[in-house]
């Protein structure tokens, strides 16, 4: 993420295109959720261990140093790995390792938010500015929790707060760099509302830095306390954190981030990136590892972490137009909402639906999607050496190969 804030790409509108063809076309021969995931259950299909194999076969490469791959559910669990942890020693990539994950952090910061509203210590339909006093432009229309969750707000993506340039050598030069969550709010001063809030829908991160301020102005306590007691320790997720902006380590990486910093001879050189503020915080700056991530969107769409009401609330996507986000320009729902409470609702086909959530930092491109009822979840993570983030054919790959789609 760039420290320009506001309503950046997930992974890339063709990416997501594709892979929600690929994930959902698995979804129509899926079995029922059932079990533990580490034996198959009976008709259930087994994941596709050569074809998935050969999706991440060939790395490194220049575009991606490593990936690791986890496909879990009904049918079994494979988890593999390819190309190298760390191109200045060649060490292996570790299957169990960690990564940063980017906007996948606003799935936790959602379910600690809906929690909230269970207790009745925040009304999703309560506003923010009854909620932080102050926090919005006086001039600003009210906006509710709720809009903030569902990306409905109409809020302005923010201002620059540096001169980034969108380059890897600017990264690289300012990778421990940070901002509060304030001064990203703050940032909202003297730019217009995008649209009247609940009137359409803008995927914008402003609106997950004020939901972490409003977990932390409900409960007195920090987003990262209130993450690691309601979700992170009660589903025994210990290798997934929300560390300080001025933490920039990440013990036990699965592969080091690396990013191509172009040489005036027109070659480039590899730069690591592993070590980076997380300041996106409640919005993007968590930590995870595979087994984590697939243990908590398991537990999630299963009702383990939400009672029945707020649930329903994580899948109630709202009936608007979609503006200016090409995610949701997709099968028969394209041009309306695609995001719910910190999902997205991918819809290729009538009756078919996929939620999930992508994420990225520089020089790390990861996902999580399952199947409403968890009978199938994939979850990566690329290490790429362009800021873009990992290509769409190296995306699909693995998709297909999850899945048993044809190849592009």
């Amino acid at each position: 993420m760039r420290a320009r804030i506001g309503g950046r790409r997930l992974a890339g509108a063709a990416a997501i295109g594709a892979l929600v063809v690929a994930l959902t076309a698995g979804t129509a021969g899926a079995a029922p959720a059932a079990g533990g995931p580490a034996a198959p259950a009976a008709g259930a299909a087994a994941p596709n261990a050569a074809a998935l194999r050969a999706s991440i076969a060939g790395l490194p490469s220049p575009e991606i140093t490593s990936a690791v791959v986890l496909v879990d559910g009904d049918g079994g669990r494979w988890t593999g790995t390819s190309g190298t942890g760390d191109p200045a020693t060649g060490r292996p990539v570790k299957a169990d390792g960690r990564f940063r994950i980017g906007s996948i952090s606003k799935v936790f910061t959602a379910t600690v938010l809906l929690q909230l509203a269970a207790e009745h210590r925040i009304d999703l339909d309560g506003t923010v500015q009854q909620y932080l006093p102050g926090a919005l432009p006086a001039e600003y229309p009210p906006v509710t929790v709720r809009q903030l969750l569902n990306h409905t707000s109409g809020l302005p993506g923010g201002g620059d707060l540096t001169d980034d340039d969108g380059s890897a050598a600017w990264f690289v030069a300012h990778a421990a760099d940070h901002w509060s969550p304030q001064q990203v709010v703050a940032s909202l001063a003297g730019q217009p509302m995008q649209f009247a809030p609940g009137t359409a829908q803008q995927y914008n991160g402003v609106n997950y830095y004020l939901a972490g301020l409003l977990i932390e102005r409900a409960t007195g306590r920090t987003f990262a306390q209130e993450v690691t007691d309601r979700v992170l320790r009660p589903l025994g997720l210990r290798h997934t954190s929300a560390p300080a902006a001025t933490d920039t380590s990440l013990p036990d990486p699965t592969a080091h981030a690396v990013l191509a910093v172009p040489r005036p001879d027109g070659g480039s050189d590899l730069r690591d990136v592993t070590r980076q503020s997380p300041w996106p915080w409640a919005e993007g700056g968590m930590v995870s590892t595979a087994p984590n991530l697939d243990r908590f969107l398991s537990a999630l769409l299963k009702g383990r972490l939400l009672p029945p009401a707020q649930q329903a609330e994580l899948f109630a996507v709202p009936d608007v137009p979609n503006f200016r986000n090409q995610n949701c320009d997709i099968g028969p729902t394209s041009g309306r909402a695609c995001f719910s409470t910190g999902l997205m609702r991918f819809s290729p086909a009538p009756g078919l639906e996929f939620w999930g959530k992508t994420g990225s930092r520089p020089g790390y491109t990861s996902a999580v999607f399952a199947t409403r009822d968890a009978s199938r979840e994939l979850v990566y993570s690329f290490t790429p050496t362009s800021r873009q983030g990992a290509p769409f054919a190296a995306q699909y790959r693995v998709a297909a190969a999850a899945f048993d789609l044809p190849a592009l």
